[in-house]
């Protein structure tokens, strides 16, 4: 769409991922990879003009720094990065929401969207969430990632992670990193993954985040809900 076609209440989609190890089967790229497609085919099921940003790539990814080909940008820079994004975006478009794919990046999505809501800006976030699914590079990520992009799955490499849940490695996830709790930077079991398990998720998710876009409900953590 060229520039005198964009109507003043354009929403934009701007999606949000990562450059950081998914374990030795999946590209640095998986949480950009995911939230590109869900911002996609979500702006076309939103009412009105939905617009799609190029995406994010980098975001903050401290806690995988140990593992070749993570680029963490880090909290600060990631905070500029968004505020940033948005003020230059509102000067032509009503609205923005931010689609992340990368946990890492929640505090600072916060911390940014409570800056520009001060400021004015009609701005929220939606996250990529699957409700039960395993933390890092299992089963759910790597389903969605053989849907979306089997190409660029290693299937021959995959093998099975730290089996805890994230609520119970968290507290010392957040103290020594991804490597402390996961050599292989698994967290999870990718061995049961499959392509109609991915398509599923893909369309849960963007169902998802449609209709957060769709209702803009803005929650004290800057989060859209319904």
């Amino acid at each position: 769409m060229s520039w005198p076609d964009v109507p003043d209440d354009a929403l934009v989609l701007v999606p949000l991922g990562s450059t950081e190890q998914h374990g030795p089967h999946l590209p640095l790229s998986t949480d950009t990879v995911i939230a590109r497609a869900v911002a996609r085919r979500a702006a076309g099921l939103v009412p009105g003009t939905a617009l799609v940003a190029p995406a994010i790539p980098y975001g903050a990814s401290g806690e995988h720094a140990d593992f070749p080909g993570t680029v963490s940008i880090g909290h600060e820079a990631l905070r500029h990065v968004l505020v940033e994004t948005v003020r230059s975006l509102a000067l032509w478009a009503g609205r923005v929401a931010f689609v992340n794919g990368h946990g890492g990046n929640i505090e600072t999505l916060k911390a940014a969207v409570a800056v520009l809501r001060r400021e004015g800006h009609d701005v929220g976030w939606a996250g990529c969430d699957v409700p039960g699914g395993d933390a890092h590079a299992g089963a759910t990520e790597t389903s969605i990632l053989l849907h979306l992009a089997p190409e660029q799955v290693r299937m021959e490499r995959m093998a099975p992670g730290e089996p805890r849940p994230l609520a119970v490695i968290l507290p010392r996830l957040r103290a020594a990193g991804v490597r402390a709790m996961s050599p292989t930077g698994v967290l999870g079991d990718p061995t049961g993954a499959s392509e109609t398990q991915g398509r599923l998720l893909i369309r849960e998710l963007v169902s998802d985040v449609a209709g957060r876009v769709a209702a803009w409900h803005v929650d004290d953590q800057g989060r859209l809900v319904r």
